[in-house]
């Protein structure tokens, strides 16, 4: 697939999005809408769509190419989904009860009444840092895709293709924000779980393959192992490192996070919510499978075909996640390469534009209490909404910009450990509101601790196997980080004379 063909479906796919943007929010485009979408989302639209936000193309490129990475993972990301899973029920059932019920528009509303102004604002803050590094890294892994097979060829700068890329996403979400992305991420699901079944299809098509003997030459594959269960102390691939780090993870990531949960507080009420998250959570399973299959079915093809994994440019080593595209891109005939880029789009901007609205919504919230009565009908509130909206813009660029000039290892890697440091704190300030409700924390003492217990935590993942017996962390860090947290709070807190009731 050409270049210029390849551009002119990116220009059309957007052409779509400004339509539906336009049509969205020309009649109404104030905070409400960009905040909640007036609380009337549909909650199967926002199940459907939050598909789209939560695997990202993150999921889509990193997860099938490490399928056959070196270090032997196969299908070893499916015990982080079963975590992922038993995290949302967690959510279901504890957290969005909890923000329904205090009628919250930024869920560190919680904190503020239950701990404080400074416990409120480091909340805030920590969620702005995490969202912002999370969702650069996300786009960042889809615009080396669109500049090495698209933007290259027209000898087009990669800080221009980022800049490009952000202006798009930009334009299509400043005036309806939530209202127009409940929409939008709809279609975009949409793309990405279709290009998911048919990628499958053309790859088993390419290789003479039938639905069955797909599944057999998988299954007998040297990429299918899903679960392990040797060495628990030095290996990061164990089962129960796995299952408490998706588990962990989700509940920071997702159910401490604005993003998604604002599109669930953008519900009618509490039950559509938890139907929508229960619905989300079983094709979320599914899905993940699929795309690890078709990461078993790209090695397959590959050795076949004699296809080596892609070089960084760069630092000239082995990219995984840049075997799909070449494999779509440079092998496959036309309408899968078109199928593949339509995923990889709609996987990574229904993400980054999901999370540019959060982060503005928490920042205009959290900060500049827009969600306050007192401050709703001041002037130029929307005014300020798109300054901030373009300021978080330029921050996502700049952070991409630095990531691009010292990553050395893979996306998806990198994304679950940096959550470990940066949503650590969040877990443990909620496990503590939720959990010592007795208890009083030193409010202007929480900033420090939340900043003490990441740099203890990379302290002892630096000495674990000293410390432990030869214990290596994984994505279950996260759970030494959220203790320290709460343990630091429980230190410094004192006994309420009154039990809260929230």
């Amino acid at each position: 697939m050409t270049p210029s063909a390849i551009l002119i479906l990116i220009i059309v796919y957007f052409a779509t999005l400004f339509y539906i943007s336009h049509r969205v929010s020309k009649k109404d485009d104030g905070n409400d809408a960009f905040f909640t979408a007036n609380k009337n989302s549909k909650w199967y639209l926002v199940a459907f769509g939050m598909i789209g936000t939560a695997l990202s193309g993150v999921t889509f490129i990193s997860v099938p190419g490490e399928v056959g990475a070196a270090s032997g993972e196969q299908f070893k990301y499916f015990q982080f989904v079963l975590g992922n899973a038993i995290g949302f029920i967690i959510i279901t059932k504890l957290l969005l009860p909890l923000y329904y019920r205090m009628n919250l528009t930024s869920i560190y509303g919680y904190i503020e009444q239950r701990m404080g102004l400074y416990s409120y604002k480091t909340a805030a803050s920590i969620f702005l840092i995490s969202r912002t590094v999370s969702s650069a890294f996300r786009l960042y892994l889809v615009v080396i895709v669109l500049q090495r097979f698209v933007f290259d060829y027209y000898n087009i700068p990669f800080a221009l293709t980022v800049l490009i890329s952000l202006l798009l996403i930009f334009s299509y979400t400043y005036r309806g924000g939530l209202k127009t992305i409940i929409i939008t991420d709809t279609l975009q699901t949409f793309f990405l779980v279709t290009s998911v079944f048919l990628t499958i299809y053309f790859i088993c098509d390419s290789m003479n393959l039938s639905a069955v003997s797909a599944f057999n030459e998988v299954k007998n594959s040297n990429y299918s192992q899903i679960f392990f269960f040797d060495d628990f102390l030095g290996s990061k691939f164990h089962f129960v490192k796995q299952i408490l780090g998706g588990m962990f993870v989700t509940i920071a990531m997702t159910g401490l996070d604005q993003d998604l949960m604002q599109k669930n507080l953008s519900c009618k009420n509490i039950g559509d919510a938890q139907k929508n998250m229960f619905t989300f959570t079983g094709i979320f399973v599914i899905i993940n499978i699929f795309f690890l299959s078709v990461g078993a079915l790209l090695y397959i093809y590959a050795d076949k075909n004699g296809i080596a994994i892609p070089v960084d440019l760069i630092t000239n080593k082995p990219r995984t996640d840049l075997l799909f595209p070449e494999i779509a891109l440079n092998h496959l005939s036309t309408i899968p390469a078109i199928i593949f880029l339509l995923g990889i789009i709609a996987a990574t901007f229904a993400t980054t534009d999901s999370a540019l609205t959060a982060l503005t919504t928490s920042f205009c919230v959290d900060f500049l209490g827009m969600g306050k009565a007192e401050n709703s009908h001041k002037q130029n509130t929307v005014r300020k909404r798109h300054i901030v909206h373009i300021s978080f813009s330029a921050l996502i660029f700049l952070v991409i910009l630095i990531f691009n000039s010292i990553n050395d290892s893979s996306v998806v890697g990198m994304i679950f450990k940096v959550a470990s440091y940066t949503y650590g704190p969040l877990l443990g300030l909620y496990a503590f509101g939720l959990f010592q409700k007795s208890r009083n924390v030193n409010d202007k003492l929480v900033p420090f601790i939340c900043l003490l217990a990441p740099f203890l935590t990379y302290i002892i993942n630096e000495n674990s196997k000293i410390l432990f017996s030869g214990y290596v962390f994984d994505n279950e860090l996260i759970v030494l980080n959220g203790l320290l947290t709460y343990l630091g709070l429980f230190l410094t807190s004192s006994h309420s004379i009154k039990k809260i009731s929230f």
